[in-house]
């Protein structure tokens, strides 16, 4: 009896090793997928924060719970199911859908610049809102927040597609959870950061005051950085979307000559490494600015001559 119960406890020890062996891996697998992500995560919370500038700030973590949620069911109950069934039986749809992505992040991103350099912005989110205004802009946010989500999750998809399917739903879904947390847990720390301000310069001690009006002043300037850095994001991750899928569509040319580019500065001592990552970086920052200056070129032209054909 005893016997067999040491070889149990064997049995269950061995069980519990594999176990904690597949979490590892689970956690090792869904940590890489989102590293590969980074460059659609900063963009995404860059871009969350101007639905709520503005706003008054009762009503701002709520938005931002609201929108979160929304990006959650995106990821979960619509992105998710489709992709795994893409890559499950049709693997080789999942570049040119990218692709499509890819595009957008770059249209939005020129079309940032084209905006910064004609002096024209989108209206503001106006300071109150009643509930159909608040359920509109929370509905834009979502539909945007869905682009985002979609290259987040194919990314990271592409990242582990050699795992069995099982594990890499499960990869998958931490990878949802721990992005969605990271991105809106960061912007609800934005937004309430000029609140933060306020009380802490209104105590008593000086360092407090002094930290507080800091904070309030710098708010502004985060956010123009924010702006700026989710611009040249969505250019960067857009471009090296492309530039990495038209290379597995069997088109070379384009991605040998960045590939060439990258080996003739990785020599240099000590730099190498760094100076061949800036140059893939610019390359497809370049890449994906052309691209997205040719769709903003479509969507303001067309509409203007079909408007001069009308009359």
């Amino acid at each position: 009896m005893a016997g067999g119960l040491v070889a149990l406890l064997d049995d269950i020890a061995a069980l519990v090793k594999l176990a904690a062996a597949s979490v590892d891996d689970v956690g090792a697998a869904a940590a890489r997928a989102s590293a590969k992500a980074t460059g659609v995560v900063v963009d995404d919370t860059a871009v969350t924060p101007r639905y709520v500038q503005g706003l008054h700030p009762e009503r701002e973590l709520p938005i931002i719970k609201r929108i979160a949620m929304g990006s959650l069911r995106n990821k979960l109950l619509i992105i998710l199911p489709v992709i795994m069934v893409l890559s499950q039986f049709v693997p080789w749809l999942l570049t040119p859908i990218l692709m499509v992505g890819g595009a957008y992040l770059a249209y939005e991103g020129a079309e940032k610049v084209w905006e910064a350099v004609t002096g024209h912005h989108e209206d503001e989110v106006p300071a109150s809102l009643d509930e159909a205004q608040e359920d509109t802009v929370v509905s834009g946010a979502i539909r945007t927040d869905f682009i985002l989500s979609a290259e987040i999750m194919v990314i990271a998809l592409n990242e582990v597609a050699d795992e069995a399917f099982v594990s890499r739903f499960v990869i998958l879904v931490v990878v949802a959870l721990l992005i969605t947390g990271l991105v809106y847990g960061v912007v609800a720390l934005i937004v309430k950061m000029d609140d933060l301000g306020l009380r802490l310069s209104e105590r008593d001690s000086s360092a407090s005051q002094a930290i507080g009006r800091a904070l309030v002043k710098g708010m502004p300037a985060l956010l123009s950085i924010l702006s700026t850095v989710g611009i040249a994001a969505m250019l960067w991750v857009g471009g090296h979307i492309l530039l990495v899928g038209v290379d597995e569509l069997g088109w070379h040319a384009l991605y040998d000559v960045v590939h060439h580019l990258e080996e003739a500065v990785r020599g240099v001592a000590g730099l190498g490494g760094v100076l061949a990552w800036l140059v893939n970086t610019v390359a497809s920052a370049l890449l994906g600015l052309f691209v997205g200056a040719v769709v903003v070129a479509i969507m303001h032209l067309l509409p203007r001559r079909g408007g001069a054909a009308a009359h």
